[in-house]
């Protein structure tokens, strides 16, 4: 069978080429014994493109070349000629490149092209994905991002401080008021429903919910000089997540939050778009596990969490830390960051929004590893002061002034009773704090 060049190397490219062309890279994981990755390889670029298991009578050269994905880069890990310890199959590093013809802007379509049948296909974990600059382009972003929550507020250099309402469900708008009033009055910069708390149901109705909030932001605001941001949660069925955002902006809502990883990035763009909803909006993480927990399947979390939420419209997310009752990696927490915050054409950077068990005495660990431009998610933090939330507001504000001017937490708690009565609640040893670890 006579095969000419153009054939035989149809499925593939050099990497250098296929960056400076209209392709998205996906960069995967594999595990797999396989008598030939590059024929796996080639397999996996034909089933999330133009071809199939079979050989089917429309697939033609024509059509490969213009939509089918070329292979870029297989490295086995370690190196073929290191000795294997394992007793697992040998690790691969795959590039495929994928036509930006075949996607358009859509974030469903680009996630269903680089990982979609392959997922269920094994140990397969999609570790990244490198869009050109016209790709990109075609993306917004987020509206407000550091710089713009900082304006918002009105602060300029100090970490921001967010709270949610505690206990998480349960409450009426006048209860769940009246510890808004609290926490705001004692510092918090931002508010947000904890993400189990429906967008509208009969216990909690949103504008009366949103409206009783507002008041005692306006009130904390005459007050004490500082705004709020109450980010209300809009998450609902795909069709009502719209007029929810909507009818929350008209009751006076200042922010907004998705729970973006049971809604769909795709709906997180939707209201990034909308030049309707001008308010910054939270990206919360819920759910995200069922992504990018699994050492060999999904898809990694600076990827999920960082890239594809920040291209979404995400102004800020809710994220773990070292540190606390959910403990993340140290690389995965401060490379999600870096995918958060890194220069990217004309996309803004997040707000990264260190939460799960953010006391008083973890506030220096976040600052030190991401600087000052972070978020400081703290619930039991505040709620949880002996003398209430806002004492609890108070001593986290105490905690970072403590730690952005270089003082010793203990040796500021001194003159600080907010501070120094959390301190003597706590246990120095972080973990010993939670229930859940015990």
């Amino acid at each position: 069978m006579i095969q000419k060049l153009d054939e035989v190397n149809l499925g593939h490219a050099f990497p250098e080429v296929a960056f400076s062309e209209d392709y998205i890279i996906g960069t995967y994981q594999v595990r797999i014994k396989t008598s030939s990755i590059e024929r796996l390889a080639l397999a996996i670029a034909d089933e999330q493109t133009t071809g199939t298991w079979i050989k089917v009578g429309a697939d033609s050269v024509d059509k490969k070349i213009k939509f089918g994905a070329k292979v870029v880069a297989i490295y086995e890990v370690p190196d073929t000629a290191a000795d294997s310890v394992e007793d697992l199959p040998p690790m691969y590093i795959i590039q495929i490149a994928f036509p930006m013809a075949n996607i358009g802007g859509s974030l469903p379509m680009m996630l269903t092209t680089v990982f979609g049948n392959i997922s269920a296909s094994g140990m397969v974990k999609l570790i990244d994905c490198a869009f050109p600059k016209r790709y990109i382009e075609k993306f917004q972003g987020p509206k407000f991002g550091v710089q713009g929550l900082r304006d918002v507020l009105g602060v300029k250099d100090r970490p921001l401080l967010n709270a949610m309402i505690k206990p998480n469900i349960g409450w009426t708008p006048d209860e769940g008021a009246e510890i808004f009033y609290n926490a705001a009055k004692g510092g918090v910069d931002i508010i947000k429903d904890d993400e189990l708390l429906p967008a509208d149901e009969s216990f909690c109705p949103l504008k009366e919910r949103v409206t009783k909030f507002m008041e005692k932001e306006k009130k904390v605001f005459e007050e004490t000089g500082e705004h709020t941001l109450y980010a209300v949660n809009v998450t609902d069925s795909i069709d009502k997540i719209k007029d929810n955002a909507y009818r929350a902006i008209e009751y006076g809502a200042n922010s907004i939050m998705l729970n973006t990883y049971t809604a769909g990035h795709g709906a997180l763009k939707m209201l990034a778009d909308d030049p309707n909803i001008n308010v910054p909006i939270l990206a919360h993480v819920d759910f995200v596990g069922a992504y990018a927990s699994s050492t060999y399947t999904g898809i990694s979390a600076p990827l999920v969490i960082g890239k594809i939420t920040r291209l979404a419209g995400g102004d800020f997310q809710i994220n773990g830390h070292p540190w606390g009752k959910f403990p993340i990696a140290y690389k995965i927490f401060y490379r999600s960051f870096k995918f958060f915050t890194q220069p990217w054409w004309n996309i803004k950077p997040m707000m990264y929004a260190c939460s799960g068990g953010t006391t008083q005495l973890v506030v220096k660990n976040c600052i030190d590893a991401l600087g000052t431009d972070i978020i400081l998610a703290a619930g039991g933090g505040v709620h949880g002061h002996p003398d209430g939330s806002e004492a609890g507001a108070r001593s986290m504000r105490q905690a970072i002034d403590a730690a952005v001017n270089g003082i010793d937490l203990m040796e500021y708690a001194k003159e600080h009773k907010e501070l120094r009565r959390m301190a003597e609640l706590l246990s120095p040893d972080i973990m010993k704090n939670f229930d859940l670890m015990k």
